[in-house]
């Protein structure tokens, strides 16, 4: 069971520095505080639907650029 707290601004939790490199950070503090003020999931589909939204494109992006750089490493490979 997690604790459903508002999120305190001088935390440092790892899941929080790992969320603000995906650019979703807004999201997911949405999501906290909708869960800390109603402790229901139900009452709190949209924000729970926005950040998943923002962390599968950012999962798109991240892939691409993974494949970019195979590609770009395969070129310099072939070319040597």
């Amino acid at each position: 069971s997690h604790n459903w707290k508002r999120p305190a601004e001088d935390e440092d939790d790892p899941l929080d520095r790992m969320i603000s490199r995906t650019g979703c950070v807004a999201s997911h503090h949405a999501v906290q505080e909708c869960m800390a003020e109603h402790q229901d999931w139900r009452r709190c589909q949209p924000q729970v639907q926005a950040f998943r939204a923002c962390m599968n494109a950012h999962q798109q992006r991240r892939h691409q650029e993974l494949q970019q750089l195979q590609q770009q490493q395969k070129a310099a490979q072939a070319s040597s």
